[in-house]
Order: C-alpha cells, then structure tokens, then sequence
C-alpha cells in the first residue's frame, strides 16, 4: 500500500475558494461559510484503505462539530474515469453508508486539489474565523495496520483550540494516506 503524506500547506495561508458539485450535482461554495467560527476541509475518497480506516470516526467527528458551527466540506479530487469507485454515483453511496453528514464534493478539474496542494486522502485543513490555515495534516495517528485507536484527537485538539479562540499548537504531524489519483498529465508542480 503506497503511502503519501500532506505537503503541510503553510500556516496563516487564506482558504482557497472554490464552487463544487455534490454527488447530485448541486453546486456549493467555500463563500456558503461566511459566518462560520471555523472551517474544515477535507480531502478523502471511497477507495482508499486509509480513508475506510477512519472514515467513522470522520462522520462521528464531523457531526460533532458541526453541530458547534463549524462548517465541513468534503472533497474528492481522484481520477473518477480511472478509479470508478470514486464516481460520484459511488460518492453518494459512501456518504450514507458511512453517515457523512456534510457536503460531499467531485472536484474533476482538480483544480481545487491543487489550491490547497492535497496530496494525499484523507488530507485535512482548518481555518479559522478570518479563513487563515491554523491545522493541516492528521486526523490522528492510527493508520492501517498499526495499533493505534481512531480517535480523531490532533485534529479535535485544533478544532477545540479554534472555537475557544485559543491559538491551535503548531506541532503538527502530516496525514498519511493513497496519493491523490490525479489525471494524466495533470500532476501538480509541489511534487517535482
């Protein structure tokens, strides 16, 4: 299983925008958030072993922040011809087999993936109130294979961090997961 960790986009970066369709090909936009006390962006697919690892743990965690105002974009940026498995038929299959419970975006030019220099699914970035990155990479450190419990507790730690205004640790460790599957030719320049 090749592993790939996050580029660790730099701290205080302004959110990139974007405008996405869901699985129902309804569009949504980063600019819906305005009022947001945080927003999370996460980068994962329906394939990849380390995304299934987590991905329960992504929907229980969402859900309770959510549920705190934090606003969740889920992003799936992967060659949906070549890995069919990440169509967006099959995103909305995932969604509610798993429970996610925000918008669950097909990113096909891949543009965005590359604003925001995702390398990896799952891939996580928060940004605060003023849209400056304060958190990129891990969920936690359980992974496929290791003994690690899935708990969510770097990103959590960040995510509490956010919302009681405090500033978020900047020990921060990248995720690690299947590389994003990027279209031929379409490689991003932040692997070369």
């Amino acid at each position: 299983m090749a592993r790939t960790p996050s580029t660790m986009l730099p701290l205080g970066t302004v959110a990139p925008a974007f405008r996405l369709p869901d699985a129902n090909g309804n569009f949504v936009s980063i600019e819906n958030a305005e009022d947001a006390p945080a927003i999370l962006v996460i980068f994962l697919c329906n394939h990849c072993p380390f995304v299934i690892h987590v991905r329960y743990e992504i929907a229980r965690l969402t859900a309770e922040y959510r549920a705190k105002g934090v606003v969740i974009f889920g992003i799936n940026s992967n060659d949906a011809k070549k890995y069919p498995d990440d169509s967006p038929e099959r995103m909305r299959e995932e969604a509610a087999r798993v429970g996610y419970t925000f918008p669950y975006l097909f990113d096909e030019t891949q543009e965005v993936a590359k604003a925001y220099r995702a390398a990896c699914t799952p891939d996580f970035f928060l940004f605060d109130r003023d849209r400056r990155l304060v958190y990129r990479g891990q969920m936690d450190g359980a992974r496929p294979g290791n003994d690690v419990p899935v708990t969510g507790e770097d990103l959590r730690a960040a995510l509490d961090a956010v919302l009681r205004g405090d500033p978020v640790s900047e020990e921060q460790f990248p995720s690690l997961g299947c590389n994003i599957k990027w279209k031929p030719g379409n490689d991003p320049d932040y692997f070369k």
